[in-house]
């Protein structure tokens, strides 16, 4: 499987930004779809966002749309996520996956990173 690790959480204000990285190797990064998903505490692990290889194909939940984008640099086998005017409500654990298909990353990818903590204040 891919290997995955994020970086880029931290505790922030609401309004404020980031930019979550997810570094992958071990595999050739461009077979996989990558995604992001998030827990927050007490709640199931969603899926947030997925990007194709090409970078053609985007997925967002509604509550991220026009806040959150997702991107990937297969040069670098990097995947990001840019969060943008965060919410108290975005608050979770975020983890980047990956799988080689749309479906499986949905019902479930086999690649998963540890995850990054993001915490917004009001």
């Amino acid at each position: 499987q891919l290997q995955l690790v994020e970086s880029g959480g931290g505790l922030v204000q609401a309004g404020d930004s980031l930019r979550l990285s997810c570094a992958a190797s071990g595999r050739t990064f461009t077979n996989y779809i990558m995604g992001w998903f998030r827990q927050a505490p007490g709640k199931e692990r969603e899926l947030v966002a997925y990007i194709s290889t090409p970078g053609r194909v985007t997925y967002y939940i509604d509550s991220v749309k026009g806040r959150f984008t997702i991107s990937r640099d297969n040069a670098k086998s990097t995947l990001y996520l840019q969060l943008d005017n965060l919410k108290p409500e975005d608050t979770a654990v975020y983890y980047c996956a990956a799988d080689d298909t749309i479906q499986r990353l949905r019902a479930g990818p086999r690649s998963w990173g540890q995850g990054t903590q993001v915490t917004v204040s009001s």
